[in-house]
């Protein structure tokens, strides 16, 4: 028997006469329905139980997602003073038995996603404005996962052919399918439509923590950005933004990052002290007794491009010794006011991330006035004194490139993005110190279109399904 009970905000999984192959690995268990769905507040707990897993299911957005991707790319470099954690991807030596977590976490949130779509039309009594707000909701997070997935495991549109494969889209809980990898096309295909799909249903607001339509219509931005589907890029931007944009500025910025301020923030996940969740701050630096002890200081050469009056390069980076060798940590990520260091909602979606990708868009579509408009938007609210340049060519793309650079530091956006744009990862030769000396990296580049810009596939996963291909390469 396999079953799956759905309680308080999490899915505790209830087994017996399982194999260990049905426990562990993909494709899994089906849901018990019986208890989940016989009422609004049963289904709305399914719900909230899917948003839970985006921060437990291995930590996700809250743990691994940013750091290893981060780690991979140029902004931050190991510390010789650290644990050496993550080092096999930022050696680009991962392989099938040492792979991202993003797999299994990946499916554990598309299940309990597809469990709400399979049982919402049957909830007894509900209203229809409930019914298709949840479905919104779950079609919307479904869509989110594969395209973390996507990326993660398969070359971006713009750079793939017609036989290139990615992972399964599987939109069912039965768990005896074995499903195999399908076109990378036909995947961003259906992500479309399950953002789409949800856009016709999900509600405007449904409070901090959950999706709503500004960030279906912001997730959708990324996707056509991704694919080179620059006028739907920019219509979605602009549904998301609104005519007037609202973005942190020079003071809240900061705050932000501090959790005293939402400005700008689309959609993020929440992590309360009580949840006692492993976070993204720890990943990059614990406090102990002889200072901040890093695990990844910022890379010299990255933090020049960090001018003085950015308001960013004090909320996000900070220069001080530890056991008297002064370092650049990462402190974007440093956590709240009265909570444990390292402990704050992951920010998921943020406007100033959809005005990038819609200046982006405008720039390879040939409106270059729109494209200048938006990032001078952007560098008001980031610079103090700041006034409007004018730019344009490739000086102006240039300056989109790099303020994407400086606003996604170490969100684990950096090595995805070099991959979309068919760059190679090209590390300098500066060390961890913080004038530029000190170990450096043993491995600086890796060049446009390597293999192992995607992940591979954990090999257990393989070897359990036969219908799964590896991702090449591996």
């Amino acid at each position: 028997m396999k079953k799956y009970l759905i309680i308080g905000l999490g899915l505790i999984t209830v087994i017996s006469s399982c194999k260990k192959s049905e426990i562990e690995l993909f494709p899994y268990n089906q849901i018990e329905t019986t208890q989940a769905f016989t009422n609004e507040a049963g289904a709305s707990l399914a719900l909230n139980g899917m948003y839970y897993g985006l921060k437990v299911a291995g930590g996700y957005y809250v743990q691994n997602w940013a750091i290893q991707s981060e780690v991979a790319s140029d902004n931050v470099i190991i510390s010789s003073a650290g644990r050496l954690s993550q080092r096999a991807f930022s050696d680009w030596t991962y392989n099938g038995d040492n792979t991202s977590s993003t797999f299994q976490d990946g499916y554990t949130m598309v299940r309990r996603a597809n469990a709400i779509l399979e049982n919402i039309d049957k909830v007894p009594g509900s209203t229809p404005a409930f019914i298709n707000n949840t479905k919104g909701q779950a079609l919307a997070c479904r869509a989110m996962v594969y395209f973390d997935m996507a990326r993660v495991y398969s070359k971006s549109p713009l750079n793939a052919t017609a036989t290139d494969y990615t992972v399964p889209y599987v939109t069912t809980t039965d768990a005896t399918i074995k499903p195999g990898n399908e076109s990378i096309s036909s995947f961003y295909d259906k992500i479309i439509k399950d953002l789409n799909d949800a856009k016709g249903l999900i509600a405007v607001s449904n409070g901090v923590g959950q999706l709503n339509l500004a960030a279906v219509n912001a997730l959708l931005s990324k996707v056509y950005l991704y694919k080179g589907d620059y006028a739907n890029c920019i219509a979605a931007s602009t549904a998301a933004l609104g005519a007037t944009p609202v973005l942190s500025d020079t003071t809240t910025c900061p705050l932000v990052w501090q959790d005293a301020s939402e400005a700008g923030v689309i959609f993020k996940i929440k992590n309360t002290d009580l949840d006692g969740i492993t976070t993204q701050g720890v990943n990059y630096y614990q406090k102990v007794a002889g200072g901040i002890k890093s695990e990844y200081v910022v890379d010299y050469a990255f933090y020049q491009l960090f001018q003085n009056n950015d308001v960013r390069k004090a909320a996000y980076t900070l220069a001080s010794p530890f056991s008297t060798v002064n370092q650049i940590h990462v402190v974007k990520f440093a956590g709240r006011t009265g909570s444990p260091a390292g402990n704050l909602d992951a920010k998921v979606l943020r406007a100033a991330e959809v005005l990038l990708n819609r200046a982006e868009a405008y720039y390879k579509s040939g409106n270059e006035p729109l494209a200048l408009a938006d990032i001078n938007l952007l560098k008001i609210k980031r610079y103090k004194g700041y006034v409007n340049a004018v730019i344009a060519g490739q000086a102006l793309l240039d300056e989109i490139n790099l303020q994407r650079r400086l606003e996604m530091a170490f969100e684990g956006d950096r090595f995805w993005d070099l991959k979309r744009l068919n760059l190679p990862v090209q590390r300098s030769t500066f060390g961890d110190k913080a004038d530029g000396t000190g170990a450096t990296y043993v491995f600086k580049t890796l060049a446009a279109g390597d293999y192992r810009f995607n992940f591979p596939i954990p090999q257990n996963e393989v070897n359990f399904n036969t219908n799964l291909k590896q991702v090449p390469g591996y």
